[in-house]
């Protein structure tokens, strides 16, 4: 696998960022039709602006992104606007959400981001395997706390 930079007119550029971000109070909202369709919307946002989706994963409270931005493009100037329009086009196409989110805000106020240099493979992985290891674990602590109350109950 060779790594290929992009380019445009007068600049080359290879620049892949691994984003995280999450709804407001982390609330569980991201999952059956609504994922689908908020999927749709940041595709559309992203390829708009010119930022290559490289993997992308939606969890029931997260967003995992591994994501090409053009040099021109700052990653918090484009967070800010991937956030922001996206938050005016669910609150759209689901009117039912503004009463469970004011202030029209769907997205928490912070994200992670970290650069991905050349462990891009790795990142992609695990994009796509952390929905199967929270699975994993949350049914391990289903099972502690199964077997922990049991034993306060004697």
């Amino acid at each position: 696998m060779g790594i290929k930079a992009q380019s445009s007119a007068h600049i080359k550029w290879l620049c892949k960022y691994h984003i995280v971000f999450s709804p407001k109070y982390r609330r569980k909202v991201i999952f059956n039709k609504i994922s689908s369709s908020i999927g749709e919307i940041l595709r559309y946002l992203c390829k708009y602006k010119g930022v290559e989706i490289i993997e992308g994963h939606l969890m029931p409270n997260n967003v995992h992104m591994l994501v090409s931005i053009p040099s021109k493009i700052c990653v918090s100037s484009f967070m800010g606007y991937l956030k922001g329009k996206s938050s005016l086009m669910i609150f759209d196409r689901h009117a039912n959400l503004k009463y469970k989110f004011g202030n029209r805000k769907f997205w928490a106020e912070r994200f992670y981001d970290t650069t991905v240099g050349l462990n891009e493979a790795s990142i992609q992985k695990y994009i796509r395997e952390q929905e199967k290891s929270d699975l994993i674990l949350d049914k391990l602590s289903s099972k502690n706390m199964k077997t922990s109350s049991r034993g306060k109950s004697k």
